[in-house]
């Protein structure tokens, strides 16, 4: 053993490698950590921001003629992009409320807005161009389709190696008080001060982080992927309510496209009484039975129930609520909301922006660490110890890891290649990333 790792103890030699993988996964995920923070914050105020934006649709006057019937505002919507299929109605929430129609038409999604009493079209919006459509789109695939949601899925999966690193890191070690610990030091020199703002905010994230981490897994396009499949092989195989991505999601939009509907006043006065969880969809489950599905949208997944409903008689044939979906879409239902900010009400959203917040400081103040101690002539990464047992324990943990993680285990791999194949053979590189 050199002389750099004889004189240390194996908690030593432990928190030196454990520090060196938290800065690599650090390096490497704060662009995303900071990108996806943002976006994540701004799509917790979806609601808020499509009431305010579509304001003059759910404020529209109450006129003295009659109303329209569902079929009348449904033909009224298909008539403005002719040729364009039905995917479904949502339900309006009050009597001044325009009616919404979603169309298929040349292979995109739109929504189109109808005056109930007029028959007026109001508004006709391609899906995928609304605002919160695309900061969705950018959260999950950073605008760059699957490689983009890979991308997000990689560095998402190198922050919980970053997390539980970290947390190692922070574990006091013959701590004098809370001081450091639980909060920062403020009135210390600035090097403590940055340690203390980096090593307490990372630990009083730490669990929220974690969960966000975990709870977005489930549509993330590999291991979301993965997860699919395995369930597929389920019997009866096992329908999600969610996508690994915007090209699948595209495949199916939920609804089938259809070119005739037909539903009752009988069976619209049945999916009223129904009282499901807003915003409410009508579909067409069978086109040739006339069947209908209702199906509530509601952001908060546990509320969200549907039922398939006789287009014609408005008869209940069947129901299905959240609670008698399998445990596992439960837990990743209750999971969803909460990452969306919308399980608990404004609670949950003001708990989202504090992390989100939190997140873009943690970040700020790794990188002003890593920049007042980082050489000018190399990366600064602590340095590499001689391979001993306990490096190989500690990587066998990384692997272990990257088996429950695909794309970690997949871009080890590629680092172990890029090591063996150019850094090994350029000595100027493995100084500068510190492993010479």
């Amino acid at each position: 053993m050199s002389e750099r790792g004889s004189n240390l103890s194996v908690s030593q030699r432990l928190y030196r490698t454990l520090w060196r993988w938290h800065f690599y996964a650090g390096i490497f995920c704060i662009p995303f950590v900071i990108t996806l923070s943002v976006s994540g914050a701004l799509y917790l105020f979806k609601p808020q921001f499509e009431a305010f934006t579509d304001r003059h649709l759910h404020n529209i006057a109450a006129q003295q003629q009659q109303r329209l019937s569902i079929n009348e505002v449904i033909a009224r919507a298909r008539a403005s992009l002719p040729g364009a299929q039905f995917l479904s109605y949502e339900l309006p929430q009050s009597e001044r409320e325009a009616a919404l129609v979603n169309l298929r038409f040349e292979g995109q999604k739109y929504q189109v807005f109808v005056n109930p009493y007029s028959g007026e079209v109001l508004s006709q919006v391609l899906f995928d161009q609304r605002f919160m459509r695309q900061v969705r789109e950018f959260h999950g695939e950073l605008m760059a389709g699957k490689a983009g949601s890979i991308l997000v899925e990689l560095a998402a999966c190198w922050a919980i190696i970053l997390i539980l690193t970290g947390v190692y890191l922070w574990w006091p070690r013959n701590a004098q008080g809370m001081a450091g610990v639980l909060y920062p030091r403020l009135h210390q020199s600035k090097r403590i001060f940055w340690r203390d703002l980096h090593a307490v905010t990372g630990f009083w994230l730490s669990a929220f982080t974690l969960f966000l981490l975990l709870s977005g897994l489930p549509w993330a396009l590999v291991w979301g992927g993965a997860f699919k499949e395995v369930r597929s092989w389920s019997s009866p195989p096992v329908q999600q309510d969610w996508n690994q991505s915007r090209a699948e999601e595209k495949k199916s939009w939920g609804p089938m496209a259809v070119d005739n509907v037909f539903i009752s006043e009988q069976a619209l006065v049945q999916i009223e009484a129904l009282n499901f969880a807003p915003p409410v969809e009508v579909s067409v489950a069978d086109p040739d039975l006339g069947t209908l599905k209702v199906s509530s949208q509601a952001q908060n997944r546990p509320l969200r129930a549907d039922a398939w409903i006789d287009g014609t008689s408005g008869e209940v044939l069947r129901q299905k609520t959240f609670a008698e979906r399998p445990l596992v879409d439960k837990v990743i239902g209750v999971g969803i909301a909460a990452h969306e900010g919308h399980l608990f009400g404004w609670l949950n959203q003001l708990l989202g922006v504090l992390v989100t917040l939190g997140l873009v400081l943690l970040s700020v103040t790794g990188a002003v660490l890593w920049w007042r101690r980082k050489p000018s002539d190399k990366l600064g990464a602590p340095a590499a110890l001689p391979k001993t047992s306990l490096a190989r324990v500690v990587g066998i943990m990384i692997l272990a890891l990257g088996v429950l993680l695909p794309v970690v285990g997949i871009s080890l791999l590629v680092l172990w290649f890029i090591e063996l194949v150019i850094l090994r053979h350029i000595p100027r590189l493995r100084y500068w990333f510190g492993l010479a």
